[in-house]
């Protein structure tokens, strides 16, 4: 069995749906802080079987002996943390709390179960302002440039102590770049709680008649329009790339580190621009002063995933864009129903 933190969250329910499609028994932990219980039904509307589920914190220890006891548990993939670049800036100490106490906590909890296998959701941030493009896997890391960053990476480092302190851990450090899109059902994609963080969200909100504009920024970066670029990856390629990682890790030991990415970057206005030509819905922008905290470009060298997990992402970015707006059509579908009853 496959414990899944973070699990009813837009990356988590995902790779959840990923691995019941190939009969793997799931349970899922989450504590819904960005999250919704609704996300348990669709998965398993499509998978056809329905995933185990805890509400709980990953914080909280007695609660994760108590899983890794009553339960068959044999990997854990950790995806339960907080996510947003902006939001750390202002509160850093409730990232760290979340994002490397919960992976202390579940480090700690796993080796008192005798359970070594994990793959852990990490970020391409770590590698901070890197000054080489595409980035691989050996690129420095040490100088995040917000607190989110730094948070994955301070759990990375606790999983590298403890792999070092023990032969029989297994573990996949997964920096992703960023992921967008839904599944092609339109049943399952992003869905935040409170005022989107990330860049897509935010557009399909606008896009959809929710806000008035988007905001952009920075206009300039030293890029080609003058706005950042990035690696966006499509969800169901992500959650694929955790598969293959925990197949990899039931044939190796220690720390191995993946990029999961296309390779390609794309900017903000490149983005805008082809999710215009997908949706036939003109996007109102409104240029800001840069956040603090972001950097110029990131994109990866997904090399090293292909050759040790045969992994590669397939799927294009209009496939990403039509995919999230085909979910974003399908929440607002459901909304006018639940209005008019």
């Amino acid at each position: 069995m496959i414990l899944i933190t973070g699990g009813a969250g837009y990356i988590g329910a995902h790779v959840a749906l990923e691995l019941l499609a190939r009969n793997e028994d799931v349970l899922i932990l989450d504590n819904l802080c960005n999250s919704q219980r609704s996300a348990i039904e669709r998965i398993s509307t499509l998978a056809g079987q329905r995933p185990g589920f805890i509400q709980g914190d990953v914080r909280n220890r007695r609660l994760l002996d108590t899983l890794l006891r009553d339960y068959p548990i044999d990997a854990v993939v950790h995806c339960a943390g907080l996510k947003a670049v902006g939001e750390s800036v202002h509160e850093p100490l409730r990232y760290y709390d979340n994002n490397v106490g919960g992976s202390l906590t579940l480090c700690q909890a796993m080796a008192q179960a005798g359970v070594f296998t994990l793959v852990f959701s990490s970020s391409a941030t770590v590698y901070g302002d890197c000054c080489t493009m595409p980035i691989n896997e050996s690129c420095a890391t040490g100088q995040p440039t917000n607190p989110y960053g730094m948070s994955k990476l301070m759990a990375e480092n606790i999983m590298q102590s403890v792999a070092s302190s023990d032969p029989r851990w297994s573990i996949g450090l997964l920096r992703y770049f960023n992921p967008i899109g839904a599944h092609p059902s339109g049943l399952l994609g992003e869905a935040p709680l409170n005022m989107p963080n990330n860049l897509l969200p935010f557009l399909l909100q606008v896009a959809s008649g929710q806000r008035e504009y988007l905001s952009v920024f920075g206009n300039d970066y030293p890029t080609a329009d003058g706005t950042g670029v990035r690696d966006y990856i499509h969800i169901v390629d992500l959650a694929q790339g955790h598969l293959c990682a925990l197949d990899a890790l039931r044939e190796r030991s220690g720390v191995n580190i993946w990029n999961l990415g296309t390779g390609r970057g794309y900017s903000v206005l490149e983005l805008v621009k082809s999710f215009e030509q997908v949706s036939g819905v003109p996007i109102a922008l409104q240029f800001k002063a840069r956040r603090p905290g972001d950097v110029t470009c990131c994109w990866a060298d997904p090399q090293k995933a292909a050759d040790e997990l045969g992994w590669r992402a397939s799927r294009s970015l209009q496939d990403m864009l039509t995919d999230a707006w085909r979910w974003q059509c399908s929440q607002l579908e459901t909304e006018w129903i639940r209005e008019a009853n």
